[in-house]
């Protein structure tokens, strides 16, 4: 396991939610007994928080911005790219429906299609990003080209599979591909994850265009928005995460 993928994830789980705040009600905990008022403050508040980033309507509050500065390309045929490159968003180990192989994660598998179907329109060829930081089982990018060859009959030009993070997905990629003598690119990753993707990418010297997928934030708001799930607080999550590493990404880069 790579140590610094293994302490930036230990980091972002102490800044990011459910534990940011279940560390933040255990301080109003501890100061209530010396000083009940801001103590109990602290913890309405922090439930207050678990309880609306839990919700539909909370998390749609975080990830909506991040997804309307993510349109998806209107025309790819239109946007003289050269290639497409496809960033890894995770991996399922082990499927024991398919061998004990390791598959993409739904999340990934997202990417992918999108990914194929801009090859199809375009007949751009592809490059997939993305190592295995954890160090377990084969890589996302092995992972990503398997999915595509197999399930889509779409062939990838190019593996790069030794990035941990976003910024290395965009270091080594822009290196094969001007390599290849290509500097325009159609770039496939979640909408969420689009902003601080074009944010490092761009400081590359690769010309790239987005090509967002998986919105989340569409859907008409029910009353079903209302009621806490895991699934919303994934998404207030992830979307954190995202507005996190672009202010991370605007000081270190």
């Amino acid at each position: 396991m790579s140590i610094s993928w293994f302490f930036t994830n230990l980091l972002a789980a102490f800044l990011l939610p459910p534990l940011s705040l279940v560390i933040l009600g255990s301080l109003g905990w501890g100061l209530s007994k010396r000083f009940r008022f801001t103590g109990n403050a602290i913890i309405i508040t922090s439930v207050a928080l678990l309880l609306a980033l839990s919700t539909g309507a909370g998390s749609r509050l975080l990830v909506a911005p991040l997804e309307n500065r993510s349109l998806p390309v209107p025309n790819p045929k239109m946007v003289d790219a050269k290639a497409i490159v496809i960033l890894g968003g995770g991996r399922s180990f082990a499927a024991p429906e398919d061998g004990n192989r390791d598959q993409p994660s739904p999340q990934t598998l997202a990417r992918l299609r999108h990914g194929a179907r801009l090859h199809r329109l375009t007949g751009l060829p592809i490059l997939v990003s993305g190592g295995a930081p954890d160090r377990g089982g084969e890589s996302e990018a092995v992972v990503m080209a398997s999915a595509l060859r197999e399930d889509s009959q779409i062939p990838v030009r190019w593996i790069e599979d030794t990035s941990e993070n976003t910024a290395q997905n965009a270091a080594h990629a822009a290196t094969m591909l001007r390599e290849a003598g290509i500097v325009r690119v159609l770039l496939v990753t979640d909408a969420m994850h689009m902003s601080r993707a074009m944010q490092i990418f761009s400081k590359t010297g690769l010309t790239v265009i987005p090509a967002a997928t998986d919105f989340r934030s569409r859907k008409p708001l029910s009353a079903a928005d209302f009621i806490p799930s895991a699934g919303s607080l994934q998404s207030s999550h992830y979307a954190l995460h995202e507005w996190i590493g672009m202010l991370w990404y605007r000081l270190r880069h």
